[in-house]
């Protein structure tokens, strides 16, 4: 039995995230590559109901009000009901799988919680916890959508308006999602992952040439 290949689209909030996974798998599609999706969390399925409970703020009205090791958890819970229900035998047999969200979610939004000085080693926790202890399997490549807090948060704001939505309690909090970005960008280095730069010369690049991009590397690490 071989094993498969995944590749994690990351970034927080308003980053665009969404809107390039989606042209992403229709690439594939139209260049007739066989792949599978995942988005993280599964809000629709019964592991996601701690994630729900959290981000409603049934824990705490503020993100920090739930600590980033028990936070983290919820969201591991949620992947590993995944991989055993609905992708670890296609991912086991060769599958390629492409992720809107992973463990990648955890080390930004749960690690931007910690002081700098303990975010190394809450990284490596948080390895151990889904890729050692867990089983889940590690991306092969995880792309970082870069973005800056004010285009973040008009985003969602828009997003929000058109939904009818208050947002939850991480998006509520702009000086958490702040945090967000800085540690963000401490894991992309800690980790490895490959940055999509939001800006070329103080210009914000257009959703088509950082959807070229995406699909460079992905095609390049993938050997297509």
């Amino acid at each position: 039995m071989g094993q498969g290949k995944l590749i994690v689209l990351e970034g927080i909030d308003g980053s665009g995230k969404s809107s390039q996974y989606r042209r992403l798998c229709k690439r594939m599609e139209n260049d007739g590559i066989a792949y599978n999706h995942i988005v993280f969390p599964r809000y629709d399925k019964e592991s996601s109901a701690l994630i729900r409970l959290y981000l409603s703020g049934r824990f705490g009205p503020n993100p920090g009000d739930v600590n980033p090791y028990a936070a983290s958890t919820f969201y591991a819970v949620d992947r590993f009901a995944s991989y055993k229900e609905d992708w670890g035998e296609t991912y086991e047999a060769g599958g390629l799988f492409l992720a809107d969200r992973y463990t990648t979610s955890n080390a930004v939004h749960q690690g931007s919680k910690l002081p700098e000085a303990e975010q190394p080693g809450f990284f490596q926790w948080l390895s151990d916890l889904e890729y050692g202890k867990m089983g889940l399997p590690e991306p092969d490549l995880v792309l970082y959508l870069e973005v800056d807090l004010p285009t973040s948060l008009e985003r969602m704001r828009r997003r929000q308006s058109a939904n009818g939505s208050t947002g939850d309690i991480h998006e509520k909090d702009a000086d958490y999602l702040r945090r967000c970005l800085s540690t963000a960008d401490r894991a992309a280095e800690y980790y490895g992952w490959l940055r999509i730069p939001f800006q070329k010369n103080g210009v914000e690049l257009d959703t088509d040439e950082k959807n070229k991009e995406i699909y460079r590397l992905i095609r390049e690490r993938l050997g297509l």
